[in-house]
Formats: C-alpha cells, sequence, structure tokens
C-alpha cells in the first residue's frame, strides 16, 4: 500500500486507474500492508480519502494473515495481546478468546502506545508457555517528528527478556503472500506482487513463487536494488506504467497473467 499505491496520504500517479482496471475487467486482487493497528474497514476509510476506491475486503493486514495463521494452528484458541483493534478485532472474527490467564498465544502488534506492563506481562506468559507470534518484523515506524520504536523493537525486547524468538508471519515471511492468495483464490504461476521494499516485498515475493514487480516510488532506487543477490522480475518508475489504455479482451482466462 505504502509507497505504491499512497505517499503520505496522497494517491501515487496511476494507481486509482490501475485499481478501476482490476475492478472493471474482474481481476482478482488485494492490498496489503504490514500495519495491524487499523482495520479493513478503517483502512478502506483511509484510501478513500486518499483518492482511492478500495473495498475493505480487497484489503489484507499483517493483522489478518496473523489471526488466519493462528486459527489455522490452533481453532477456537486463546490469546494475550499488544496491539490495536486491527490485531484484536481478527482475532475476535478467527474465533479466539482474549485473555491474560494461560493464553495459547502471545501475539504482538504495532501500536501507538506499549505499556511496560503489558510487555512484562507477555513476557511472563511466554516464559509461562505461550507461543510468541508477531505480526511484522519492522523495528522502526515514522512519525512527524522522527523514527519510533515499533513491532520488531519491542519483540527483540521480549526476546532479550525470555530467549524465545517469535514467529513472524507478516512480510518478508512469504506466509503473508500465500494467506492472501488463498484469500482470493489465486495460484503463484499467475499472480504478481507489486511491491516498494526489496528486504521485505521482493524477498518474500520471490519466496512465494510469484511474479515480482518493484516501483520506485518508494524507498528503493537503484542503488539499493544493487545491494541484494536477487532482483525483481521488473522494476518500474510507478503503477502508472501497468495502466492500459487499450481494454483488454473479455476472455481474462486467455490473459498472461501480467497486471
Amino acid at each position: 500500500m505504502d509507497g505504491v499505491l499512497v505517499h503520505e496520504n496522497q494517491a501515487l500517479p496511476g494507481a486509482a486507474e490501475l485499481i478501476a482496471q482490476w475492478q472493471n475487467e474482474g481481476t482478482p486482487y488485494l492490498v496489503l500492508t504490514n500495519n495491524s493497528i487499523f482495520t479493513p474497514r478503517d483502512l478502506s476509510a483511509r484510501l478513500r480519502a486518499s483518492g482511492l476506491e478500495v473495498p475493505e475486503e480487497r484489503i489484507w493486514t499483517s493483522a489478518l494473515a496473523t489471526a488466519d495463521f493462528c486459527r489455522s494452528q490452533m481453532p477456537g484458541g486463546s490469546a494475550f495481546v499488544i496491539g490495536e483493534a486491527g490485531m484484536t478485532t481478527a482475532l475476535h472474527e478467527a474465533g479466539f478468546i482474549m485473555t491474560e490467564t494461560a493464553p495459547d498465544y502471545v501475539v504482538v502488534g504495532e501500536t501507538r502506545n506499549y505499556s511496560f506492563e503489558a510487555i512484562t506481562k507477555a513476557a511472563r506468559l511466554i516464559m509461562g508457555g505461550a507461543r510468541f507470534i508477531v505480526t511484522n518484523p519492522d523495528a522502526t515506524g515514522p512519525s512527524s517528528e522522527g523514527i519510533l520504536p515499533a513491532t520488531g523493537a519491542i519483540a527483540a525486547m521480549i526476546t532479550k527478556v525470555t530467549g524465545k524468538e517469535p514467529y513472524v508471519v507478516g512480510k518478508p515471511n512469504p506466509m503473508m503472500f500465500r494467506s492472501a492468495m488463498n484469500r482470493i483464490g489465486a495460484h503463484s504461476e499467475n499472480t504478481a506482487m507489486i511491491g516498494d521494499r526489496m528486504d521485505t516485498d521482493i524477498i518474500a515475493g520471490i519466496e512465494a513463487g510469484l511474479h515480482t514487480i518493484l516501483v520506485l516510488t518508494g524507498i528503493s532506487d537503484q542503488a539499493e536494488i544493487d545491494r541484494y543477490p536477487f532482483r525483481p522480475t521488473e522494476v518500474l518508475a510507478g503503477v502508472h506504467e501497468l495502466v492500459r489504455t487499450e481494454p483488454v479482451a473479455a476472455d481474462l482466462g486467455d490473459a498472461d497473467g501480467r497486471f
């Protein structure tokens, strides 16, 4: 989402047209984000304010992927959560119970206010046998005043205390993309991912067997690309290059799979 479709709450060139193209052609798609704070409904409203019409069912967050993973591992389980509504809502909808007493999982996601008391509780529960799950590995997040400690930094603190490494569901874990493909019934052979980061988007896309497209509207440039031993399938200036000027044939089964 960020760096691909929007930048600082402004739609990037071609983003609205590309989404409309997918909608009009019936192309299944999802907008992904590692941010676990917001629900899909919240994010849909934020995108609308940026000029992008993305239905909430077309949004897939690390919170939804985490809840999907937990449900697949332990249906009807319980969790202690450090996070916001995006995470707790996803787990509730997955059939989980929120508890501070002997939970099956401790789930750490993004939040605006990390509580030392909650972090201490999480560490004690993990040492008591709860499984340690993290929505995403990002150590820092942005703010108007500079960087902020984020999920990965808090997880590192808990790991230092407990000696337990978390299982990270979000990017760069290809699990994020596989769960997204399951959501829309897609297959890696004819699915592409579009991202702006080599260290999360592209590596996860490669490991999930997807056609990978890096756009240069986010944090990556040629120097960043050259730092890594792997390469995206395509490098584009932005998503505007994916907008077709001519309509394709109605029979989408004959499409070549390229967005």
